[in-house]
């Protein structure tokens, strides 16, 4: 017998360039076949399967992948530390962080520093809460626009701290962002509010919502994709 194949009996895992990653296996009621991903950090490989697919079958289906799940981890960004540098990604810009003891606990933008209080040591969860603060106000008024541009009342707008998806519209007309937009340039956190409001109007992918979507949206749709494809990612380097 395989020995990865009777180890991972007890614990499912993986050896990807020299690093051992745990296999997370997850049956999907309407799963057809089995899909395979690397998490956002690099920190596991995610299976999903049909509920007929037996354990060792799925984990063999990774096995025989590794080339790729290296080439994927390869582009997997090194974990970055905004307290220890100091500095922050805030739509598109690098910007200093200044830590006062004696500044006010709220967080506030001096030109191109952001000015931060309050105790040193819970300086980063205070950071990440700023930034969740400055997504949510930037994303309600990107889609009051965009519903606006559309005919549309404007829609409810909720954060996500989703690893997968940018964006998504709900049947009941809410908007669900990811936070982490924020740190992308304008144009690109737009493109997503102005892809998820299109879909209040058609929830597909139709040549009617490509129309939709290339009237509100004033920039170049295929750039602002282009730049979250190429760098996507990037956005979960800190904060994780």
């Amino acid at each position: 017998m395989i020995e990865w194949l009777r180890d991972c009996k007890l614990e499912p895992q993986i050896e990807i360039a020299g690093r051992i990653l745990p296999i997370e296996l997850r049956r999907h009621a309407t799963a057809r076949r089995l899909t395979l991903r690397l998490a956002p950090d690099g920190s596991k490989v995610k299976i999903t399967l049909p509920r007929w697919c037996a354990t060792k079958e799925a984990i063999a289906f990774a096995h025989a992948r590794t080339e790729w799940l290296a080439s994927q981890l390869a582009k997997v960004p090194e974990p970055r530390d905004p307290v220890a540098e100091r500095a922050l990604d805030y739509r598109g810009e690098r910007i200093a962080i200044e830590w006062r003891a004696d500044a006010p606990r709220k967080s506030s933008m001096d030109g191109d520093r952001l000015i931060v209080g309050g105790p040193e040591e819970t300086l980063g969860k205070r950071l990440a809460r700023w930034l969740e603060q400055q997504a949510l106000a930037l994303f309600e008024e990107d889609a009051a626009f965009y519903c606006g541009r559309a005919g549309l009342p404007p829609a409810p707008v909720r954060l996500t701290r989703a690893r997968r998806r940018w964006g998504s519209c709900s049947s009941e007309g809410v908007l669900r962002l990811n936070w982490r937009l924020v740190q992308a340039p304008d144009h690109v956190r737009r493109s997503v509010v102005a892809h998820e409001v299109a879909h209040l109007v058609h929830f597909d992918h139709s040549p009617a919502f490509h129309a939709l979507l290339d009237r509100i949206y004033e920039g170049e749709i295929d750039a602002a994709n282009s730049w979250l494809s190429q760098r996507g990612r990037a956005l979960y380097a800190s904060f994780s």
